[in-house]
C-alpha cells in the first residue's frame, strides 16, 4: 500500500466521481483509477461502486477512508516534523477561494506566501463559498476565503472585511434616475440577474429578501462576476453585488442604487474544526492576520 494510492482514494471518496478528483490531483483519470484498482487488490475488497453518475463508496470503503484520512495526516506531521529541524516550512496547502473578494485579496495573499515559503506546495481552487464550506467538512481543503451568513457548523471563521451590498442596474433602467435609498418592497417583481446559490453573495442577498418576505424573480444565474455585469448592461435584469464589485471597470457604465436596508456582505478565511492544522496552515492564517493586502480590481 503506498501513500499516493491512498490519496488517490480519499480523493475520489470525496468528489463521489473520478473525473473532478482527477482534476483536482491533475492526473489523467486512466492513471486514478489504475490507482485506485491497486489499493483494490492489495487490500482484496471493492472500495467503489461505479456508477454512471459518478461513484459510491461500499461498506469497505467507508472503513477506509477514516484510516486514510488519518495515515495521511500523520505522514504529513512526519514531514513536517523533519523540515522543522531543518528551519524549513513545508507541506501542501490546498486553498479556496471565490472570484472577486472585494477587499480581500487571496490570490496576492497566496502569492506573497509562497514567495516566502517555496517549500510549501500551495493549490488553489475557485468555487462559490457554498462549495468551500463543503469542501472544507469534507477535508479537502485547508482553508477558504469565503463570504457567508452566520457561522456554519463544523468550521470556524476569522473576519477579514464587510462591506454592504448595492443594487446595480442598466443605465436606461426606470430606477437609475433615483436618488433616494430604495426600500427591499420596491424590488418585488423586478427581474434578477443573479449569482448561483452557492455563491456568498446570493446566499445573503436571498436572506435579505427572506427576511423582507419579498419574493423576487430571477432571470439568470452565473458563476461569473463579469458575465453577471455583461448582462446587467445589456439590461438583462438587476443585481444586488457587493460594493466593491461596483467599482469595477466594466460597472462604471451601469447605474448604483442604495438600499434602506443595509445587506452586508463579510469575507472571512475559514477552516474545518476538526482535526490538527498542518505548521503551513497555520503558518498561511498568521499571514493572513498579519498582511492583509488590498484587492487589485478585476485581478480575477
Amino acid at each position: 500500500m503506498e501513500l499516493r494510492h491512498l490519496e488517490h482514494f480519499v480523493a475520489v471518496a470525496e468528489e463521489r466521481n473520478f473525473t473532478r478528483a482527477a482534476h483536482r490531483l491533475h492526473l489523467a483519470q486512466s492513471g486514478l483509477s489504475s490507482s485506485v484498482r491497486a489499493l483494490e487488490r492489495d487490500l482484496g475488497a471493492e472500495l467503489f461502486v461505479r456508477t454512471a453518475r459518478g461513484a459510491e463508496l461500499t461498506a469497505a470503503g467507508h472503513v477506509l477512508l477514516k484510516e486514510a484520512r488519518r495515515t495521511l495526516e500523520c505522514a504529513a506531521a512526519a514531514r513536517e516534523a523533519v523540515a522543522a529541524v531543518r528551519g524549513v516550512l513545508s507541506g501542501t496547502l490546498t486553498v479556496g477561494t471565490e472570484q472577486c473578494m472585494g477587499a480581500v485579496d487571496p490570490l496576492g495573499m497566496i502569492a506573497d506566501f509562497s514567495a516566502r515559503h517555496p517549500s510549501v506546495d500551495i493549490r488553489v481552487e475557485q468555487y462559490g463559498s457554498g462549495l468551500l464550506l463543503e469542501r472544507l467538512r469534507q477535508g479537502s481543503l485547508d482553508l477558504a476565503f469565503v463570504a457567508c451568513t452566520g457561522v456554519p457548523a463544523g468550521v470556524s471563521l476569522r473576519p477579514l472585511a464587510r462591506e454592504p451590498m448595492l443594487l446595480l442596474c442598466a443605465a436606461d433602467h426606470p430606477l437609475a434616475a433615483r436618488q433616494e435609498p430604495l426600500p427591499l418592497e420596491d424590488l418585488a417583481g423586478e427581474v434578477f440577474v443573479e449569482f448561483n446559490p452557492h455563491w456568498g453573495s446570493r446566499q445573503a442577498a436571498d436572506a435579505a429578501f427572506a427576511a423582507r418576505g419579498v419574493r423576487r424573480s430571477i432571470g439568470m444565474q452565473l458563476d461569473d462576476v463579469h458575465k453577471l455585469l455583461d448582462m446587467v448592461g445589456r439590461g438583462a435584469g438587476l443585481a444586488l453585488v457587493p460594493r466593491s464589485v461596483t467599482e469595477k471597470e466594466q460597472a462604471l457604465a451601469l447605474r448604483t442604487v442604495d438600499l434602506v436596508d443595509e445587506i452586508g456582505w463579510e469575507v472571512s478565511v475559514a477552516r474545518a474544526e476538526n482535526g490538527r492544522p498542518s505548521a503551513a496552515t497555520q503558518a498561511l492564517l498568521a499571514s493572513v492576520e498579519t498582511g492583509r493586502r488590498p484587492a487589485v480590481p478585476d485581478r480575477d
